[in-house]
């Protein structure tokens, strides 16, 4: 029932006009990328998985339904042995995404493929747009950890759980949220919170008493009283009296480039190298890009709000639009939506989309989409326009072609393999790499080539003068 009611009252309408067995072709996709980057990340589709793997309605469900005096008898009927028989089709998650390109398309009757529109643009816009938040963040930090410390800002228990999920998957080192490492493997971690410091006499006793008790994974919070005169003296003492050597301190405020290097400066001439420099407090990618410019001895970051919530731009945009209907007689019919903004208007048909890698470098060159049935030389140059200024163009030999949709449900049986979440991990972090640098600026990014095949771009010019 997590759905928008018109997916309901369509449904109810498909099935009184005798449409409901319609096979229809849903793309997802999104229109621009958040934050003015060059690229997205997508994840949550293991949530989507589930949801379909469970589709269903149960009595108290057709109840609330028939409360409503709208469905017809004989749909909520219908209802009670409902479930998923289509087959869909999704990029995995951790790959780097592109406007306009399919992301996930699903095959079914007209019922199913609207019904499950609601479901899997929430959650693959949820985590795709954490992930791809987090994946910034990361890459600012030029290879220190990032671990997410976001759950008590997060948009409820989902946000919380759900975002940790997808920081991981982007490169996040591990997260606050302890449910979120028993849910999905995500490491847990953490430090002290003020309230500890406060609790005890003073500074010293606070420390003293933790790193008895955690002597193995102390990282002591400095920043309660004053972090130079007390804080991190405090941490040295107790540090040395223990004989710790390897742990670490956590700056929660202030001028955190002066105070690290400062820190480092007082932990380095008391013999104590190898413990690590903490630094939090509203972080985001720019903020930790300066941090590292100016110089700052911080080993590690910890992300909370502005990376759980996507804080400088929190919605991803990701949209479920119709591609086409198949007739009985297997006929794939494409369908297009024309709106008065180039940007809203759809690629038609049933689609294959195609990474292009460069043999030589492994880098990626652009995205290819084709029909569904098109088979393309690959072995052959193959000209290719820019999405943003189609007069501009390019020739690619020497590469390499990688399907990006792979199958995922087959006549509603599931028949992917999930990878585990650190296999996840790896790819993620792999294909990332495999794009140029120009491509992951964080300001005016490259625009990197999505193309359509010659054929698919005539199938949408004649649907356009069609329609015109």
């Amino acid at each position: 029932m997590l759905t928008d009611f018109y997916e309901l009252t369509m449904g109810n309408g498909y099935f009184q006009t005798g449409v409901a067995d319609q096979i229809c072709y849903f793309d997802m996709f999104f229109r621009s990328v958040p934050d003015g980057g060059g690229f997205a990340i997508a994840a949550g589709l293991e949530q989507v998985i589930s949801y379909i793997r469970d589709l269903h309605f149960d009595e108290e469900d057709i109840a609330y339904l028939r409360s409503k005096n709208t469905f017809s008898e004989e749909f909520l009927e219908y209802l009670r042995t409902f479930h998923f028989t289509g087959d869909i089709w999704a990029v995995p998650e951790g790959t780097p995404i592109f406007p306009r390109e399919p992301i996930l398309t699903v095959r079914a009757p007209a019922i199913e493929a609207q019904f499950v529109e609601t479901y899997l643009l929430l959650t693959l816009n949820h985590q795709s747009l954490i992930a791809t938040k987090s994946n910034r963040i990361v890459r600012a930090a030029q290879g220190k950890p990032v671990a997410e410390f976001g759950s008590r800002r997060a948009q409820g228990a989902d946000g919380a759980l759900l975002g940790a999920r997808a920081s991981y998957i982007a490169g996040a080192s591990g997260t606050a949220c302890a449910m979120a490492d028993q849910m999905f493997d995500t490491p847990a971690t953490g430090t002290m919170a003020h309230s500890w410091v406060q609790m005890f006499p003073d500074e010293y006793t606070a420390f003293k008493t933790y790193c008895e008790i955690y002597p193995h994974a102390a990282t002591l919070l400095v920043d309660t009283y004053n972090v130079l005169k007390s804080g991190v003296p405090n941490a040295i003492r107790v540090f040395q009296e223990l004989g710790i050597t390897q742990g670490g301190i956590r700056i929660d405020s202030g001028d955190l480039t002066y105070l690290s290097k400062k820190a480092r400066k007082m932990l380095d001439e008391a013999g104590l190298t190898d413990i690590k420099i903490i630094a939090s407090n509203s972080l985001d990618e720019y903020i930790i890009r300066d941090l590292l410019t100016q110089g700052a001895a911080i080993d590690g970051f910890g992300v909370g709000e502005r990376l759980i919530t996507s804080k400088s731009e929190p919605v991803f945009g990701g949209v479920y639009k119709l591609a086409a209907i198949e007739g009985k007689d297997g006929t794939i019919v494409p369908k297009i939506k024309i709106s008065e903004n180039p940007a809203k208007m759809t690629i038609p048909h049933f689609k294959k989309v195609y990474r292009l890698y460069e043999i030589e470098t492994g880098k990626a060159l652009a995205d290819y989409i084709c029909l569904h049935d098109e088979h393309p030389d690959f072995t052959q140059p193959l000209e290719l326009f820019d999405p943003e200024a189609v007069w501009k163009r390019k020739t690619i030999t020497n590469y390499t072609a990688r399907p990006l949709l792979v199958p995922i449900f087959q006549g509603g049986q599931l028949v992917y393999q999930a990878p585990t979440i650190q296999e996840t991990r790896v790819y993620c972090a792999r294909e990332v790499d495999s794009l140029w640098d120009e491509v992951k600026r964080f300001e005016n990014p490259h625009n990197y080539y999505v193309d359509l095949s010659q054929k698919l771009w005539d199938v949408r010019a004649q649907l356009l003068s069609h329609n015109s």
